[in-house]
């Protein structure tokens, strides 16, 4: 009986081990979602996902949610949807109802006449809130690739 009590008590613990090392599948459904929504022209749905107080960080330079709705979206709405990209070596992690999703990419293409050909990395950091996971911080850095 002591032997079948610890096998249960070893199972059940490594199975929440298991549990609490698995991100919740809907972290990367939410980035994803973002992606989707931007490359759809969908700017509603790009600023659902964007908590009330999140950051965008590009170019050196750091953005409200507000001033990212009245400043750049568009222009990034209009990139997604001009030139196509992949996104790679997609890593989520989860401590509690914080998370962060990282990914790499690459762009080619042509944009308003010019030739696009970059690499890219993406940081997002996420908050699970009541209605679900909303995007607190997005950090974007990318640089051209040599021809």
């Amino acid at each position: 009986m002591k032997a079948v009590t610890l096998a249960l008590a070893s199972v059940l613990l490594v199975a929440s081990v298991a549990r609490a090392d698995s991100p919740d599948p809907q972290i990367d459904a939410t980035v994803e979602a973002f992606h989707v929504a931007l490359k759809k022209g969908e700017s509603a749905a790009v600023m659902a996902l964007l908590a009330p107080d999140a950051q965008i960080l590009e170019g050196g330079h750091t953005e409200s949610r507000a001033e990212y709705e009245k400043g750049h979206l568009a222009s990034d709405i209009e990139f997604a949807r001009a030139v196509p990209g992949t996104r790679e070596n997609i890593v989520v992690r989860q401590e509690g109802s914080v998370a962060w999703a990282t990914s790499t990419s690459r762009v080619t293409g042509t944009f308003k006449g010019r030739e696009v050909n970059s690499a890219g990395a993406e940081l997002m950091v996420l908050t699970k809130m009541p209605d679900g996971w909303r995007i607190r911080a997005i950090h974007w850095s990318s640089h051209a690739l040599k021809k």
